[in-house]
């Protein structure tokens, strides 16, 4: 009887045990799928193809005596310093370069032979009455920097003025770092 109650009590202790294993086995890990929220993808050179062309055809309607204010809003500081230098290049005011005292000063930043030297920012004419961006094409970009093939046209003076512009994203915001003006077509 004694080996009888011992051999129920190994049974009953061994269902437990076997239990107890059954019921402290890991639960299977249910993952959790996290969809992260996409944002639309943005197409940072079309940003600076349509801020180049608002900002352009703005510099060009805004009022005269602002025009140098405006110009600073819309450029580098070193592009603004070295198309001031350019378009005063030999002519007798104060701070004006010759060209040689230009091209060494400048040579190693810009291409000083495209700088558009005694001519305004943007177009070779003094005077304007519409200016319109007619073609704006990209042609390279990289990292922030983004270099565009643009026609201005002042069809009222039948002037076209071909430049290539190059645009710089700083502060997120885009501004132009260098302007490659070649010279302008009259009809």
């Amino acid at each position: 009887m004694k080996r009888t109650i011992i051999a129920s009590l190994f049974l009953i202790i061994g269902c437990k045990e076997e239990k107890k294993e059954a019921t402290t086995q890991p639960e299977p890990e249910v993952k959790e799928n996290v969809v992260q929220e996409t944002k639309p993808q943005v197409n940072e050179a079309e940003e600076a193809k349509k801020w180049v062309e608002k900002s352009i055809e703005e510099y060009f309607k805004s009022d005269l005596g602002n025009l140098d204010k405006n110009m600073q809003k819309i450029t580098t500081k070193e592009y603004y310093d070295y198309k001031g230098d350019a378009m005063s290049v030999d002519m007798d005011v104060d701070g004006s370069l010759t060209q040689k005292e230009f091209n060494d000063k400048w040579k190693g930043k810009f291409d000083t032979q495209k700088a558009g030297v005694g001519v305004g920012f943007l177009i070779a004419g003094q005077d304007w009455d519409k200016v319109q961006v007619t073609k704006c094409q990209l042609i390279s970009e990289n990292e922030n920097n983004y270099l565009f093939d643009i026609v201005l046209n002042d069809k009222a003076l039948k002037a076209v003025y071909p430049v290539k512009v190059r645009l710089s994203k700083e502060n997120n915001t885009f501004l132009i770092a260098d302007v490659l003006q070649d010279t302008p077509e009259f009809n």
